[in-house]
């Protein structure tokens, strides 16, 4: 069975981008592929050290934290789908690192999975944010289908990204599209 995994990159829990995520992941599942969906907030997740390790070592990381156990997810699903929070037009530091590392542990490891970025902002800096985490897929060879528009939605407060009913389509649609394209590729 195919498989999409949902990485919820903001450092609260329950929050406008879980709630994206997993409106993301019904829509995905409703077409047929198992979803997991994963808190990186709580995780105790450091950034890369550049000591090279991975390059000599592909799949591992001299660091020992609670990466290893989302990365394995990462590579046994088929679905990628990274969401996060926008703090000061960029990802949080928290899911900057985990991708840092996931992209250098993970090198050829994701080519030809689907997938790509969902962001949550108050007000601005969702398209930076957008671009950012959207390059990451783009290096890492995951294959990137879109939506109705790009993968953004607006919300402050808990709950309040449901009211941006845009976004939420945006969301539905792009996991369904992901979906599809999976089960095409994966024929």
């Amino acid at each position: 069975m195919l498989k999409a995994i949902g990485i919820v990159g903001s450092p609260r829990k329950g929050g406008n981008t879980e709630i994206l995520v997993s409106h993301c992941l019904k829509a995905i599942a409703e077409e047929g592929l198992a979803t997991e969906l994963v808190h990186l907030a709580g995780l105790n997740i450091s950034g890369c050290n550049g000591c090279g390790y991975c390059f000599a070592h592909p799949g591992e990381c001299s660091i020992v934290d609670d990466l290893q156990p989302v990365f394995q997810k990462m590579l046994a699903a088929d679905v990628i789908i990274v969401g996060s929070p926008v703090y000061y037009s960029s990802a949080p530091a928290l899911l900057r690192a985990f991708l840092e590392r996931a992209g250098f542990m993970g090198r050829g490891k994701y080519t030809g999975k689907i997938g790509g970025p969902l962001v949550v902002a108050r007000r601005a800096g969702q398209n930076f944010t957008f671009a950012e985490l959207l390059f990451w897929f783009h290096i890492q060879q995951i294959i990137n289908p879109g939506s109705i528009y790009w993968n953004v939605a607006f919300g402050r407060e808990k709950g309040e990204v449901t009211k941006d009913e845009e976004g939420m389509r945006i969301a539905w649609e792009f996991g369904k599209n992901c979906a599809r394209l999976a089960k095409k590729v994966r024929q």
